[in-house]
């Protein structure tokens, strides 16, 4: 499918907990209560119904929103009143209504059926994520988790803002189908999230992808990563071309300290 009308865009996907496990009444109620919750948050920031593309997951919401609106509203106030929103309904009710909830950016396609693009897949698979269920399994009295990716936590989140809480992010390894990745986890209201032991998680302010990872994040550029590297295809080799004053380097990594390159007599290069 061509890329052509793609464009950069926030994208949040929210999935009830535990939903499996709700009988026909109880559903209703909790998606009565998600779609007010999600409508809530929007109308805290500003953003309008026509001005938020919504699909319906069933147990979730898939979101994506417009250029114009402000990311830092999203991670910030959104959030903030997405919370505030759940603890009120929830507040001595049995069951509650708990979410995760997942964001990235990045180029995505409208194609008349729904939202398409590698930032929509990686929004959805950091909420669906083993991890993501875990930590609210093991932070049972959370009402909602967040999950964001790298990009968004370098460019956006880390950037701070009015209730944005960067320091009580903490990151871990996502590893889901093609994607590998190291996201942010937050539980609003909290210094830290319960991570499990085996997350693969970097110490606070490391926000480097994991290594060997396909990028599934976003930017203004970049949209969602170039296509996943499959395991069965060896990394491509390093090279360097040089030419009179030009130096080309390609897929290098050079360390340490680095003065140019001196061209040998026979015509050979040497760094």
């Amino acid at each position: 499918m061509s890329s052509a009308g793609a464009i950069h865009r926030l994208v949040v996907h929210g999935d009830a907990c535990a939903s499996g496990t709700l009988g026909i009444e109880a559903k209703k109620q909790m998606r009565a209560a998600m779609y007010a919750s999600f409508g809530e948050a929007y109308a805290s920031i500003g953003v309008e119904p026509g001005d938020v593309h919504q699909e319906d997951r069933g147990d979730g919401i898939l979101a994506a929103l417009r250029t114009e609106v402000p990311p830092t509203l999203v991670v910030g106030r959104w959030v903030d009143t997405l919370y505030e929103s759940l603890r009120e309904y929830n507040a001595g009710r049995d069951p509650r209504l708990r979410l995760r909830v997942g964001m990235n950016a990045g180029l995505v396609l409208d194609d008349g059926k729904g939202l398409v693009g590698r930032a929509v897949d990686l929004a959805c698979r950091l909420c669906d994520s083993p991890t993501a269920k875990d930590v609210m399994a093991r932070a049972d009295d959370a009402d909602l988790l967040v999950v964001v990716s790298g990009w968004l936590y370098d460019n956006v989140v880390s950037e701070g803002g009015r209730y944005v809480e960067p320091d009580h992010y903490r990151p871990a390894r996502v590893r889901v189908k093609e994607t590998d990745e190291t996201a942010w986890f937050h539980i609003p209201r909290r210094p830290a999230p319960p991570l499990p032991d085996d997350s693969g998680g970097e110490p606070a302010g490391t926000r480097d992808s994991a290594p060997g990872a396909a990028p599934t994040g976003g930017g203004p550029t970049t949209g969602g990563g170039p296509p996943p590297r499959t395991a069965e295809a060896p990394p491509p080799g390093r090279s360097y071309r040089a030419g009179g004053d030009l130096q080309v380097f390609e897929r290098n990594t050079i360390r340490g300290g680095f003065t140019g390159i001196r061209k040998d007599r026979d015509g050979g290069e040497r760094a």
